[in-house]
């Protein structure tokens, strides 16, 4: 079974930054494609950005030159650096990464963690 963990979330004031995390655990082989999508409320949940295990990297047009997504292979760790917040950003968001397990090759999601950007 995997777990994915999310931490990092917060409070936090407009142009403010913080950095989520993404830890993955349990029977890992390999982790291919990872992910971060964010949830606002009355709204459907959108990718936010994207990793492949190779390193490439896709953003939504709403957060380019904004936020850096990065992956620590070795950790099976994701990261979201998330710079110069817009109260817009405020949503849950969830780490998704594609993982083969010694059973199975399957997405699995976090539980999510709150983003709050307000004055």
């Amino acid at each position: 079974q995997v777990q994915l963990v999310e931490s990092g979330g917060g409070l936090v004031q407009p142009g403010g930054s913080l950095r989520l995390s993404c830890a993955a655990s349990g029977s890992i082989f390999s982790i291919y494609a990872m992910g971060w999508y964010r949830q606002a409320p009355g709204k459907q949940r959108e990718l936010v950005a994207g990793i492949t295990s190779g390193g490439s990297t896709n953003y939504a047009d709403s957060v380019k030159g904004r936020f850096t997504i990065s992956r620590d292979n070795a950790k099976d760790t994701l990261y979201l650096q998330m710079n110069s917040l817009k109260p817009e950003d405020t949503a849950v968001y969830y780490c998704n990464a594609v993982v083969v397990t010694p059973a199975s090759k399957a997405a699995s999601w976090g539980q999510g963690t709150q983003v709050t950007v307000s004055s």
